[in-house]
This record gives C-alpha cells, structure tokens and sequence, in this order.
C-alpha cells in the first residue's frame, strides 16, 4: 500500500550531519522526500490541496548499529535469561518481532542484528522489509564465524582451517549483510581486563576479510582488549565492536585504515548501574567505572581524529531492552565530550554511509524515514526519548 503525500513543517531540523536552526518544509509523495525547501510554505500547500504536518524538531530515523533481536534485554535475572535461550525457534522469533516493533516505535528505523545462531535475523529481516511491518528495517549478520570452545555459541558458527573458512564464509553470504568474526571473548569484569587470547591470527582473520570482501559483504569483528584490537585492524575488517581497552594508536591506524567502530557503552554501563543481578563485588563495581572512563575517553579521541563512530547498544545483552537502550547510548556519548550533533551523526547518518546506503541522510530523494520531536535535542537530550511521530519509508508508525 502506498501512503499518502503530504507536507510537513518543522521548526527546526538535524539533517543527519547538520543542525538546522529554521524551519523547514518537506514534501513527501510514495514514502520518498519529493523537495525540501527553507522556511513555512504551509498556507502555499494547503491551497494547493497538500494535508500538511506540523511539529517542532525533524530528525532522521535512528539506527542501532548492534543488537541481537532474538534476546530480551529487559531480563536481568541469570535464570530468567537462560531460560529465554531455551526457548523453541517460534518463541525466539516472536521475541525478535516484538524487538524491532519496540524499536521503531521508540525511533529507530533500521537496525543491524549481529549475529544469532537459529537464523532468525535473516528471518526477520524479510518480514520487516515492508514499511507496514510495524518493525524497524533489519540489516543481518546472520550467523557469524568462531573458533571451537571459544566464545560465541549463541551467535556463530566454528571454522578450523583455511578451507573451512573460506567455505563457511562464502556461504553465509549468501544469506548474511555482512559478516560478523568473533575474535575475542568478553570481558573479564572480576579481573577488569579482557583475559583470553584472540580466536584468530592475523592471516586467518585477513581470510574472513579477504573471503567476504570477494563476495561483496563487509566484515565487523567481535573484541575487545589490545591483542584483539591489534590483529582485527591488521586483517583489515570493516568495523569494530565493543572495542573496550583502546589506545590511540590504534584509532590512528583505525581512522587512516578506514574503520568504524561501535563502541557499544551500555552493556557494561548497565552492569555498573545495577550490579545487584550479577552480584559484583565492589571491587568489581570499581572496574566497571574504570573501563567506563577509559572507553569514554577514547571515544572522545576518536572524534576527535576523524574515526567513524556508529552508536550500537548490543541490546539484548543483561539489562539492554531494544529501541530505549539507543538513547542511553547517545547519552553515554554526550558524557564523553562529544556534542549532540555528533552523537546523532553517529545514530543517523554515519552507520548509513558505512553500510553503503544510497541515502544516508534527509534530502530530496531520501526515503522518508523521519522521527518529528516535540523539542529540540540541543535544548535538552531526553526529548529524543519521546518521540511525537515516527516513519519508516513515508509509513507512520502504529504507536
């Protein structure tokens, strides 16, 4: 079904890499921005027989650039979270369903699943590709690739040598957007440091990369801590996840290489802010500031020397509920020095360009997927968190 045109009138707007401190006047006909002119063309419209829209703060839809759909966020008890995962394949989908209809209703119009094991995210991804799902747009990882009796059973497939690899990576791109490589486990939050090795060498992990960029798809590693950082830049992957324990030196090579990275603050941020479900120590409680801070410092250096930042949540994760969490995020963002334009950059525009979208921002031709605010965030960041209206390729949200 194809929605109907109409105008919209903004006070002011954020384009996905400007602020605009004026009113705007948008066309949108087929769910597609028609013409963007400066200032309140509403009368001039309305005669001509335009139904016009008004609100005070247009922005694009925000994108989550990491979650894992198919895991509820919400639930913090160890026992109530190994009890989702021992769900059927039905049960999961519908949780993942209900993810992306939670986040496109929160304001985020596209998100990009990193990884399951039962494939639900290429499944969801299909359903959500009409605009009327009710969901968020789905870019999937699929399943991604790992090392035998390493981490990552729940969202990767295990290769062992060169073969193996090249095989299972150029079938997953059959199926996948891109191509996720473990290379690292989590964090070890009792010792405050990431303590074992990297799934992969560097020759092995340039195989993933080498393998997937022949056949078109882009690679984003899974690590944290130097030695894992260290052999993902080396083997050239696309992005970088989590990346917790960065140094400058590498996010020299990382901007001068091209990389993105997603920095995704709120899995451990909520660690830290409620401790009790896990029962860390205070000992533990003082790691999880001190990784904080020191990714919070990074993340500002990065800005700072030119690296792609994407704001990701890993929702899913102990206590990261799908579409609220990105607004944690951008917050966790704003705390490290960053402004609130180039906070939104990183949840609009960026992860679009680096995913390779034709129209990563609002401009005549775009898609029309828009989130209008009844405030701007520059006068004060919680407004992104209640979102007047959203749309998805011209198509209101059901909210």
């Amino acid at each position: 079904m194809t929605p109907p045109p109409f105008a919209l009138v903004a006070d002011a707007w954020f384009d996905g890499t400007r602020h605009h401190d004026h009113a705007v006047t948008l066309q949108v006909t087929d769910g597609t921005i028609r013409d963007i002119a400066a200032g309140d063309h509403a009368a001039a419209l309305s005669a001509r027989g335009w139904a016009v829209e008004r609100g005070a703060f247009l922005m694009p839809g925000l994108v989550d650039a990491h979650v894992h759909l198919f895991l509820d966020g919400r639930l913090t008890d160890p026992a109530a979270r190994s009890a989702h995962l021992k769900q059927d394949v039905e049960s999961l989908t519908a949780c993942a369903q209900a993810s992306a209809r939670h986040a496109l209703n929160s304001g985020v119009t596209l998100v990009r699943d990193a990884g399951d094991r039962h494939g639900i995210n290429n499944q969801v991804r299909s359903l959500a590709r009409d605009p009327a799902s009710g969901m968020a747009a789905v870019r999937s990882g699929g399943l991604g690739v790992k090392r035998a009796k390493r981490y990552g059973a729940f969202m990767a497939t295990d290769v062992d040598d060169d073969a193996s690899i090249r095989a299972s990576v150029r079938a997953l791109s059959t199926d996948n957007d891109e191509i996720k490589l473990i290379l690292t486990g989590v964090i070890d939050f009792d010792a405050g440091a990431v303590t074992d090795t990297p799934q992969f060498t560097v020759d092995a992990a340039r195989l993933v990369v080498d393998t997937a960029h022949a056949c078109g798809r882009k690679v984003f590693a899974h690590c944290s801590g130097a030695l894992g950082l260290e052999v993902a830049i080396a083997a050239g992957v696309d992005s970088i996840e989590h990346g917790f324990f960065m140094r400058r030196d590498l996010l020299a090579q990382m901007r001068d290489r091209g990389l993105a990275w997603t920095p995704t603050f709120c899995p451990v941020h909520a660690q830290w802010a409620d401790p009790e479900p896990a029962g860390w120590s205070v000992q533990t409680i003082g790691n999880l500031r001190r990784i904080l801070d020191d990714h919070a410092e990074h993340v500002r250096l990065a800005q700072e020397m030119g690296v792609r930042l994407l704001v990701g949540t890993d929702a899913g994760s102990m206590g990261v509920p799908h579409g609220d969490a990105v607004f944690d995020e951008i917050e966790r963002f704003v705390e490290a020095g960053l402004s609130i334009d180039a906070a939104l950059t990183a949840a609009t525009s960026a992860p679009r360009e680096h995913f390779g979208m034709n129209h990563p921002t609002l401009a005549a031709g775009s898609p029309f997927d828009a989130v209008l605010l009844e405030a701007s965030p520059r006068a004060g960041i919680r407004a992104l968190r209640h979102p007047r209206r959203v749309w998805r390729d011209g198509v209101e949200a059901r909210r």
